[in-house]
């Protein structure tokens, strides 16, 4: 079985067969990056991607001098404490009158268009989330515009007001937290080895000698890696050259035979595991990591906004529905990643 593309591609693709159709794929997915629903006219970008929030700049100092302080277990704890009181930021989401997310449309469960879905909506996780927030700032769960943003675009859409947030399986971090402003988080994960089931890799260890791994560019997995190979935690022979913008497009590259194996989130790899029947999970995370909503520095006011919703949205049991529809399947629900993330702020 394949890795899921968006709907328009597979249709155009019917009764193509072997591993060359992947390869296509590759190309093609660029062509329908933008290819989302409700393409509303977007606000124009900063000039300067640096710019905080208008009339925010002290606070955006501030948020920057705190993530200076950030620990790497502690990271998750850095955002702001809830509140509705509004602010620039809100002001000017709800006079434009529509929410502008970043968001994945080919990762299964997450956000992705079901080929079984006539209307072609995006679905998954971080859509449902999508549209909860967009419902607490605008009272309507639909006012909000999806755009397609690549693995390694996902800050850079925040600093040039391209999106007013990205929720898209981002994992916080302190060097994240000096770009940009991240939410409470909403769920928990660790990197994870995927592999072919027939393959002598066991999982993020000595059998990756001599292999090839892919991840994506900008990814905290590539981060790993890369750190990882420098103070020989890896095997000097790993060859972890192959990166890709959106990490999805590793499951291609093993599926053609590219390479040997794909480091990412677990979340996701379970999804992709789910999605073709002949590779596996190859031993547990090796990582702590958690998701959270990111918005520009100095949007102080909208951080609060989102973190109010997450406590709802927790406490009213809609994450829990949330993982019960799309990822109990895949993760279980006895996985540390099956009750959502207490909050702590600073």
């Amino acid at each position: 079985m394949r890795a899921r593309r968006p709907r328009s591609v597979q249709a155009g693709l019917r009764g193509w067969g072997g591993v060359g159709t992947m390869a296509a794929l590759c190309v093609l997915a660029l062509a329908f990056v933008l290819l989302l629903p409700r393409t509303q006219p977007h606000s124009a970008p900063d000039k300067d991607p640096d710019k905080a929030t208008a009339g925010s700049g002290g606070t955006a100092r501030a948020t920057q001098a705190k993530a200076d302080d950030c620990k790497d277990d502690n990271a998750q704890d850095q955002s702001l404490a809830p509140s509705t009181a509004g602010g620039p930021t809100v002001s000017a989401i709800r006079s434009r009158g529509y929410l502008s997310v970043g968001v994945d449309q080919n990762s299964y469960n997450w956000g992705y268009r079901n080929p079984n879905n006539s209307s072609g909506e995006l679905e998954g996780f971080d859509i449902d989330l999508a549209h909860r927030i967009a419902k607490d700032i605008l009272g309507d769960a639909d006012k909000v515009q999806f755009r397609a943003i690549p693995t390694n675009e996902r800050i850079p859409a925040i600093r040039s007001g391209r999106v007013d947030m990205v929720v898209r399986t981002m994992t916080i971090t302190c060097d994240r937290l000096k770009q940009v402003a991240f939410s409470a988080p909403y769920f928990l994960t660790g990197q994870q080895v995927l592999a072919p089931k027939t393959s002598a890799i066991t999982g993020y260890d000595k059998t990756l000698a001599g292999k090839r791994v892919c991840s994506a560019t900008g990814s905290t997995a590539y981060d790993h890696l890369s750190a990882d190979k420098r103070d020989g935690t890896l095997p000097a022979s790993t060859d972890i050259t192959t990166t890709v913008p959106n990490q999805l497009d590793c499951l291609v590259r093993l599926q053609l035979g590219e390479v040997d194996a794909v480091v990412t989130d677990g979340a996701l790899a379970a999804s992709q595991a789910a999605q073709d029947p002949t590779v596996e999970l190859k031993g547990g995370t090796f990582t702590k990591e958690y998701y959270g909503v990111a918005m520009k520095l100095g949007a102080d006011d909208l951080v609060r906004q989102v973190n109010r919703t997450l406590e709802n949205y927790r406490k009213d049991g809609a994450w829990k529905q949330s993982y019960d529809k799309w990822l109990s399947a895949t993760l279980g629900d006895g996985s540390g990643s099956a009750t959502p993330p207490a909050a702590n702020y600073r």
